[in-house]
């Protein structure tokens, strides 16, 4: 019998940060093959590297209000290069471009993405308050069902996170469900702030689209256009809520809405999302 390998050593997020490197406007990140989903760099950790550099280059003394997202092409594992342009600096609003690109064998330089941030200091206004309630789901994070990680089906960026489906149909279970409640946490959060958690899990879950089908079919996302609201977590382990609903289906594409809420129950974020569906 031939010896099994033995499975690679998961880098978590803070790995990724960490071992940086910037040469000016561009900062390089290597992703090792646990952050990947199918043939690319799972969205949502690529969007948080591209976020850092763009804090890095730019400064992180505001809060990240909007980040819009094109995955342009796959981002695979090795090093990847983010190139930070400021396009404007005003009294309480700065815009940051982000590209992202990587070289293969021939030396020829691929795009993966183009993000766009916007950045805004806090203003006082006369407007009054307007909070959100987080609906009530049926199962808590002990109750709801857990995601198990299998080698070669489940995505391999899920080794990282702790799913737990509350309502909604799983993926390629041939349900009529439309809409999806996940509890979700990053197993690791050392060293990763709030503000890149809410950009990791808003992008975190599938399609609800996906529980219409009965077999595999592979999906990606398209453009992502997020818009996030300060948040406080005092619970540094909870679970968080994403709750996922396909607005709109056809030739192929889902038109889908995130509502994504801390383990206290604020609103972090929304996102919006296109999704090309290939089946």
């Amino acid at each position: 019998m031939s010896a099994t390998a033995a499975p690679a050593a998961l880098r978590p997020l803070n790995t990724l940060l960490s071992q940086r490197e910037r040469q000016g406007q561009r900062v390089s990140f290597h992703v090792s093959e646990d952050w990947q989903q199918g043939r690319t760099t799972f969205g949502g950790a690529l969007s948080v590297l591209a976020v850092q550099a763009m804090r890095d280059v730019c400064g992180a003394d505001w809060p990240l209000r909007a980040l819009q997202t094109n995955f342009v092409g796959p981002v695979g594992v090795g090093q990847c290069h983010i190139d930070v342009t400021l396009l404007r600096q005003g009294k309480n609003i700065r815009q940051v471009q982000a590209r992202v690109t990587q070289t293969d064998a021939q030396g020829t330089e691929h795009i993966g993405g183009v993000l766009l941030g916007v950045f805004g200091t806090g203003r006082e206004s006369t407007l009054p308050p307007l909070m959100p309630t987080q609906p009530e789901v049926s199962k808590t994070p002990e109750e709801a069902f857990k995601l198990p990680y299998i080698a070669g089906l489940t995505p391999q960026f899920t080794q990282h996170l702790d799913f737990r489906y509350a309502e909604g149909g799983l993926p390629f279970t041939g349900t009529d469900a439309w809409l999806s409640r996940t509890h979700v946490r990053l197993n690791d959060t050392s060293g990763v702030d709030t503000e890149l958690q809410s950009v990791m899990l808003a992008d975190a879950g599938p399609t609800p689209a996906l529980a219409q089908l009965k077999g595999f079919a592979p999906a990606s996302s398209v453009s992502w256009a997020l818009e996030l609201r300060p948040v406080t977590v005092t619970e540094v382990d909870g679970f968080w809520r994403m709750d996922k609903e396909a607005l709109v289906v056809g030739e192929g594409y889902v038109n889908e809405k995130t509502s994504l809420w801390t383990p206290c129950g604020q609103l972090a974020g929304l996102g919006y999302q296109v999704v090309a569906v290939y089946a």
